[in-house]
């Protein structure tokens, strides 16, 4: 039986990418409002290309866009920016269906993980946050697991568990990250189809739509 259940954390318990993409709005909205003479779509372009170059986790994109810019004041609209960011984070929830799922699976005698990429500090950020925290028995970040998600690091959890690959099912939104590298190591996968992976094709043992069709899955498991 299968009784350990793993989940991502982005587009897999909540909106990752549109909450991102909202963040990024309303960062940038405050720094034009607050006195940066630039329009929004060059803006947004800027950015972007900061983050595709730099990744997601660079802690100093706006610093990098006032200096590209050549702003003045460039510490004065990094903070706004910061906290229009930080608020719209504040704003994040879990799809509608998680929490009851959740309590469900783990009713029904699972033990539930988290198995995500990403800083710690951030990714426990989005747990506190969502209230989702304290749903989980454990939670393997790629930081603290010391590899990103690859035959290794779902190797090190599963050694660390003391399971067998047969007793375990990855659930994620990323085939490269989730999927892949989750059944070669001999875990059965479930892929949603959340966010901008949604439309890559998916070698999972089955794809959902939505979280709430976890558990009927769960039985032919």
């Amino acid at each position: 039986m299968l009784m350990n259940i793993f989940f991502d954390i982005d587009d897999t318990l909540f909106p990752s990418s549109e909450f991102s993409a909202l963040a990024r709005k309303n960062a940038l909205n405050a720094m034009i409002a607050i006195g940066l003479d630039c329009e929004y779509q060059k803006l947004n372009d800027l950015l972007l290309s900061l983050i595709k170059e730099k990744g997601s986790n660079y802690p100093n994109h706006f610093n990098d866009l006032c200096k590209i810019l050549n702003a003045n004041e460039p510490a004065k609209f990094v903070a706004a920016a910061v906290a229009a960011y930080h608020h719209t984070k504040s704003s994040i929830a879990p799809y509608p269906q998680i929490p009851k799922t959740l309590l469900r699976l783990k009713d029904d005698g699972h033990h539930i993980y988290v198995a995500t990429n990403g800083d710690s500090v951030k990714q426990w950020d989005k747990l506190i946050r969502l209230g989702l925290a304290l749903y989980f028995d454990n939670v393997f970040i790629s930081e603290e697991v010391g590899v990103e998600k690859s035959p290794e690091f779902y190797s090190k959890i599963l050694k660390s568990l003391n399971v067998e690959p047969s007793q375990c099912v990855m659930i994620g939104d990323r085939e490269d990250a989730d999927i892949v590298p989750a059944k070669k190591v001999g875990m059965k996968t479930i892929r949603i189809l959340k966010g901008k992976h949604s439309h890559t094709p998916s070698t999972a043992d089955f794809t959902i739509e939505e979280l709430g069709n976890l558990y009927q899955i769960m039985q032919h498991l």
